[in-house]
């Protein structure tokens, strides 16, 4: 039949078994519509004897079903849409290589069911922009889509000899210029290596089998090749080939070579050479070599070739879950799949392995992917092995620098081992695998980042090639860190351990400011240069400020004045001066002291049984009830002492000052009282009662001795009341304070007390004794009792007593009836002696004092005593009188603050007061200093270093600073030695923190001290190193000697005349 070309047909059926044939050399076949061929139909174009035709068809729609289509010549076909249900299109080239390609196009839709066939003997293109799928069983074609069980495969498997034999050019080592750089219009001639090419297309899926000799995927953007798919030219490549292994008459053979050497092989003692290794592992592309010849029937053939992309037009994306192969053929192979027989063990050796060359952009090969050009293995009967192929990643487009991405994530594997030699029989070397030369920063096959601490400088894909990053370019505080793209040069890019260190050096910030300033002994130099330029203008503000109220360190008594001014008894001689209570101290009776110390835990009470001296003027039932009284509101609540408690553990001095608060509060609700709230009922005299006042509640400065005084009324039946000071001997003078740091023990001479003992001595000879005890009593440390108590008792026989004792009078250290819980009060015993030339006390002596009478101690001692009690009773109330010999036996606590007392103590004046506070300046300035750089020290560490060092006692570490400049600005020295004693507390109590930072700084140093690190300079400051402890250490230093300078002031302070501590007693009288 003939198709016309004017007008042209709409539609063509060809069916139930119909046959038509179109026998022309050429022929044009087009129609408007659709071409159906179905129910056995068949159509043939061109002669089965004269192959040498080509024929166009052209149309909509080509339509088979159950049906087949013969060419004999070649076809170009181009539809839009080609489905084919059971039907065959057997295409028959014939010998002509002038015809012997086929093209067919569909633009939309290509769709093989039911087992259908596209058969060609020679070239066959398929050109489509649309889709087409093969999928069912027994489809082969050229394909896009290859579903499970679907094989593409070019040329045909097991083809005849009449068919064409695909043009393979196994004796050449140079790569065709198709392989590399095909023509872009993806037209197949006879020029073209290949044997299955898959061109133009976007996505390839491959779940079944593709196979050639020379596959070749062109303008393809991805292919994934799923876990049962595959792409393989195994055992296609060349029987013969450059490679070949050397055959011995009898067939045996060594194996083929082709990125390694064939093995060799073995026959009687002597070995069979292997085929020689060839091509270039930076781009090969070359077909693997055979062992054997064609006239043996189990010659091996070895691996083809898989392209995929090319120079210019590299494949987007290969994703690869299945298998992708161009294995040497084994030994036996080919004959056991053609008829199953048995073969002769006496064979050639294996085939080598093809080439698998791919241009692409990205790759992904998963867990059980493989990519394999391996060597075939050789006959049992002493043949070698084939040599391994060759793989090679051809990157399109490797990113760099910060556009840097992984382009391969390789999970699989990349198998180009040689394959076994049996026998005796060597196996052949491995092939190559290799990738297109990596840019700096990148090595490897894959081209990946340079490892930490190397930098590649360089192109090239060796390991070698990342030189690790000279040691002394890294500081001992940094890491080496990923760049995206790797390093290019030196020097390597690091990034400190920790943010609070800082580039380029990682410096802690205390390294930056040390070094800033030159490096430690510049810095250290600088630094004290300035600690003494401040502490001058801090002295000099300091006179400006105070000077006018302090006396000058010694000055002389003026002129019928015979007033001591040594501190602390001034202001208590002031008021003796001013306000002359002289009948006060006629009508008053006795003085009872308060038991216990005022704290939380031993506060103040009285005893409930009245002591003899008052037994006359109380009733006795009326006292109890006062002293409950007194007892109830004396105590302290619950919650006084639980923040006590809590300020003890966080900040002492806090604490101290909360108990001083306390303390004053509570002498206050006292005063008030017994002056307006109590009604005096214990009082016998009506006038007592009426007017309140016959009782009085005083303390000591520190607050934690009290006492309360019992005055006469004036209406009292008594005669011989109030007793005179003789009759009273001997009486206790009870000391303030407990002997610690902050309330040394310390005699109270007040109104009352002063001219009562004026009865008896002299007033400017008593100031003199209470202001020399008191000095004495300073160095009294509770700790060391007995040692410091010897001293004063040693001080009162050589001094005191050899004195007074002209007067009838003498004095001892006694100790008083210790309370339930053991606190124990210290103080005086003043009794009379039994002296006969005792002198006389008259008002021509002192003017300030009342006139006496002139009365023998001794006669008055063995007189009447007008009820009162007598010694011995006394003794036993009081407790015990303190000498040389019981002094050992008094019974010592120390508290857990006790090691704290060895650095901060009363002393004795030193003078110099403006040096001493020069001196003082210059060491608070220095340990603000000091803590500041030890701070940063600490954060350079780690920040829980910082915040227990800061934390560990809230903010005590730097609270010595605002307290030593309040105590050094202070006004009056009295004031200013209570806040000194308060910044000796805080100075002493930052120690604490400073021991913190110790313990952090070691145990920093104790972890890292494996570590080597370089230094740069020759002496610093590195926590790194083994200075870490030096200013934690000089720190302590500085505090320790800090309050040894504030003990001298505040004995500076306290003690105006230096002659109070003379060994000589006739120079302590006379100054």
């Amino acid at each position: 039949m003939e198709f016309p070309k004017q007008p042209l047909w709409t539609n063509v059926h060809v069916r139930d078994h119909a046959k038509a044939s179109v026998p022309l050399l050429w022929s044009r076949v087009q129609v408007r519509g659709q071409i159906r061929l179905s129910c056995g139909a068949v159509l043939s174009f061109g002669l089965a004897h004269f192959v040498s035709s080509e024929f166009e068809l052209m149309a909509e729609e080509l339509l088979m079903s159950d049906s087949i289509l013969k060419i004999y010549g070649a076809l170009r076909m181009s539809v839009k849409m080609h489905l084919m249900w059971n039907s065959k299109m057997l295409i028959d080239g014939g010998a002509d290589a002038i015809v012997a390609t086929s093209l067919l196009e569909a633009s939309n839709l290509v769709v093989l069911r039911e087992s259908s066939v596209i058969h060609s003997n020679a070239n066959l293109g398929v050109h489509g922009q649309g889709f087409l799928n093969l999928s069912g069983p027994g489809d082969t074609i050229v394909s896009i889509k290859v579903g499970p069980g679907s094989i593409l495969r070019g040329p045909l498997e097991n083809a005849s000899d009449n068919d064409m034999a695909p043009r393979l050019y196994c004796e050449f080592q140079d790569c065709p210029i198709e392989l590399l750089h095909p023509p872009e219009d993806c037209n197949v001639n006879s020029s073209l290596s290949f044997t299955l090419q898959i061109c133009r297309v976007e996505d390839i899926i491959i779940e079944g089998i593709v196979t050639g000799s020379v596959v070749h995927f062109h303008w393809v953007r991805t292919v994934v090749v799923h876990s049962s798919g595959e792409i393989t030219t195994s055992a296609l490549g060349c029987t013969g080939g450059v490679g070949r292994g050397t055959v011995l008459n009898n067939g045996l053979a060594g194996g083929g070579g082709h990125g390694g050497r064939g093995g060799k092989g073995y026959y009687d003692g002597s070995f069979i050479e292997g085929g020689v290794s060839y091509g270039d592992a930076e781009l090969p592309c070359e077909l693997g070599s055979g062992s054997g010849n064609d006239s043996l029937a189990g010659a091996t053939a070895g691996g083809g070739i898989i392209v995929m992309g090319s120079l210019e037009h590299s494949l987007s994306i290969l994703s690869v879950y299945g298998s992708l192969r161009a294995d040497g053929e084994s030994f036996g192979e080919v004959i056991r799949k053609q008829d199953h027989s048995t073969i002769s063990n006496i064979g050639p050796g294996g085939g080598s392995g093809g080439t698998i060359l791919l241009f692409v952009h990205s790759i992904m090969l998963a867990d059980s992917s493989v990519i394999s050009t391996a060597g075939g293995h050789g006959s049992p009967s002493g043949a070698g092995g084939g040599g391994g192929g060759r793989v090679h990643f051809h990157w399109s487009d490797i990113p760099t620098g910060d556009a840097y991405q992984p382009i391969a994530s390789v999970k699989g594997s990349i198998n180009t081992r040689g394959g076994f030699g049996r026998g005796q029989g060597h196996t052949g070397e491995n092939g190559t695998i290799t990738g297109k030369a990596c840019p700096k920063g990148l090595y490897g096959i894959f081209c990946e980042e340079c490892p930490f601490g190397t930098f590649k400088n360089v192109s090239g894909s060796d390991r070698v090639l990342c030189h690790s990053c000279p040691a002394d370019e890294l500081p001992s505080r940094a890491i080496y860190v990923d760049i995206r793209g790797g390093v290019t040069d030196r020097p390597c890019p690091y990034k400190c351990i920790s943010e609070r260190y800082h580039m380029p050096h990682c410096s802690t910030a205390l390294e930056e400011l040390v070094y800033t300033f030159g490096g430690p002994w510049f810095f250290g130099l600088i630094l004290l240069g300035l600690l003494i330029l401040l502490a001058l203008v801090l002295s000099v503000a300091r006179m400006k400020y105070v000077g006018g109220d302090e006396l000058p360190a010694l000055m002389p008594a003026h002129r019928g004045s015979q007033i001591d001014h040594s501190f602390p008894f001034l202001e208590s001689l002031n008021e003796v001066l001013e306000t002359n209570r002289t009948e006060e101290s006629q009508s008053h009776v006795h003085r009872m002291y308060f038991m216990g110390s005022n704290t939380f835990t031993e506060p103040w009470h009285l005893p409930h049984v009245p002591p003899t001296q008052l037994i006359e003027i109380v009733y006795e039932d009326a006292f109890e009830r006062f002293v409950d009284e007194i007892n109830d509101l004396a105590a302290y609540q619950w919650w006084e002492g639980s923040i006590y408690s809590i300020l003890s553990i966080l900040a002492y001095p806090l604490a101290w000052s909360w108990l001083q608060q306390c303390r004053k509060r509570k002498l206050q609700q006292l005063r008030e009282f017994v002056r307006s709230e109590y009604d005096h009922s214990c009082l016998r005299s009506c006038r007592s009662r009426a007017l309140y006042e016959g009782l009085k509640v005083a303390a000591t400065a520190d607050q934690m001795l009290a006492y309360v005084d019992f005055f006469l009324g004036g209406d009292e039946k008594i005669g011989d009341l109030p007793l005179r000071l003789y009759q009273r001997f001997p009486i206790s003078l009870v000391f303030g304070g407990d002997g610690s740091y902050m309330a040394p023990f310390s005699l109270q001479s007040d109104n009352i007390l002063t001219n009562l003992m004026n009865q008896c001595v002299p007033p400017t000879m008593w100031y003199r004794l209470v202001a020399g005890l008191n000095s004495q009593l300073r160095l009294v440390r509770y700790g060391h009792l007995k040692l410091t108590f010897g001293h004063v008792i040693s001080w009162l026989e050589t001094h005191v007593n050899p004195t007074i004792i002209a007067y009838g009078v003498r004095v001892d250290l006694a100790w008083f009836q210790p309370t339930s819980s053991g606190y124990c009060q210290y103080g005086l015993v003043v009794s009379a002696t039994s002296n006969e030339n005792v002198q006389y006390w008259t008002e021509g002596q002192d003017r300030y004092f009342p006139s006496m009478e002139q009365l023998s101690w001794s006669g008055a001692s063995r007189g009447d005593s007008g009820g009162r009690p007598g010694a011995s009773e006394y003794l036993r109330i009081f407790g015990g009188i303190l000498h040389a010999k019981n002094l050992q036996t008094l019974k010592m606590r120390r508290a857990i603050c006790y090691p704290f007392s060895l650095i901060v103590c009363n002393t004795k004046p030193v003078g110099h007061q403006d040096l001493v506070g020069l001196l003082v300046s210059i060491l608070l300035l220095g340990d603000f200093s000091l803590v500041l750089l030890t701070l940063l020290q600490m954060y350079s560490i780690s920040l829980l270093d910082f915040v227990l060092v800061f934390f560990i006692l809230p903010f005590a570490i730097f609270l010595p600073f605002p307290a030593g400049i309040s105590a050094l600005f202070s006004h009056g020295r009295r004031q200013s030695a209570g806040l000194a004693r308060v910044y000796a507390l805080w100075n002493i109590t930052s120690l604490i923190n400073v021991i913190t930072a110790f313990v952090c700084g070691f145990l920093h140093y104790w972890s890292h001290s494996s570590r080597k690190h370089m230094s740069i300079q020759s002496w610093n400051f590195s926590m790194d190193e083994s200075e870490w402890w030096m200013l934690p250490s000089g720190l302590v230093v500085c505090k320790i000697i800090q309050a040894r300078l504030i003990d001298f002031h505040v004995a500076n302070q306290e003690i105006q005349d230096h002659s109070l501590y003379s060994t000589d007693p006739d120079v302590f009288w006379q100054s």
